[in-house]
């Protein structure tokens, strides 16, 4: 394969969840530049919608769905929004979290509802997501699932959030495993401090805590969304293919696993 067709997506079909937010928004414009056909879901109907809109306005395929990742249902219809567009599914984002409203309470004082809540979105989502994808991806012969992890998934002060996205870096290892004979390949990225508006909104620019965090890391400090694109596409594309169960860190050298 020539290195231009390693990144080309051509008729691929991608869903991405999150989609009306930032690191959605701009995963759905990267897949279109490659080829892919996009759906955007997201629980924000008008804002998704515009989204979708957005790329249509610019020449590309792209399509909106709503969607609420905690509900079976929902995500089955989802999946059936993304065959009745366009024929099928390649490609999975579960980039739908919640990061910015979480809960004002420490593990020690969670109420369980708020636990659930959390949890609900960030791990029961991809895996419900997943579940309603995986019949489609047979069918085509495998696909690629990529889930949104977070440097603090391997932090001890992570919190709820982290312990979330902790239990989504064992998902994706576990679901790599079961649905890697079928053709599916299923892998995370785990971004560092993006600048991006929910990004500040979990800590702001100005916050000591993020000062403190930079000094810590000894490359790249920050980064915008775009800045996660070209672990995306590699993960989705032939480049790829033999990339399975691994959570790939995008942070400058701020978590390093040995």
């Amino acid at each position: 394969m020539r290195p231009d067709e390693l990144f080309d997506l051509s008729a691929k079909v991608a869903i991405v969840t999150g989609g009306a937010g930032d690191i959605g928004r701009v995963y759905a414009r990267a897949l279109c530049e490659v080829g892919a056909n996009v759906v955007l879901a997201d629980v924000k109907a008008g804002a998704v919608n515009d989204a979708a809109a957005a790329l249509r306005a610019s020449g590309f395929s792209a399509t909106s769905v709503t969607v609420d990742v905690t509900d079976a249902e929902s995500t089955k219809v989802m999946a059936a929004a993304a065959i009745e567009a366009f024929g099928g599914i390649d490609i999975l984002i579960n980039n739908a979290a919640i990061m910015v409203d979480l809960p004002p309470f420490r593990l020690s004082n969670m109420p369980p509802e708020e636990w659930d809540r959390v949890m609900g979105v960030n791990v029961k989502g991809p895996l419900l997501c997943t579940q309603a994808v995986v019949p489609s991806m047979t069918e085509r012969g495998g696909g690629r699932i990529i889930n949104g992890l977070s440097a603090g998934a391997f932090m001890k002060m992570g919190g709820i959030y982290g312990v979330s996205k902790l239990a989504l870096h064992a998902l994706t290892a576990s679901l790599a495993s079961e649905l890697g004979p079928l053709g599916i390949n299923v892998n995370a990225i785990a971004p560092g401090l993006i600048e991006s508006e929910s990004g500040y909104a979990s800590l702001p620019k100005d916050s000591p805590v993020r000062a403190e965090l930079e000094m810590s890391i000894p490359g790249q400090k920050s980064g915008p969304p775009e800045d996660l694109v070209g672990t995306l596409l590699l993960l989705c594309s032939n480049a790829g293919s033999w990339i399975n169960g691994q959570s790939i860190s995008v942070d400058g050298g701020w978590i390093m696993r040995l």
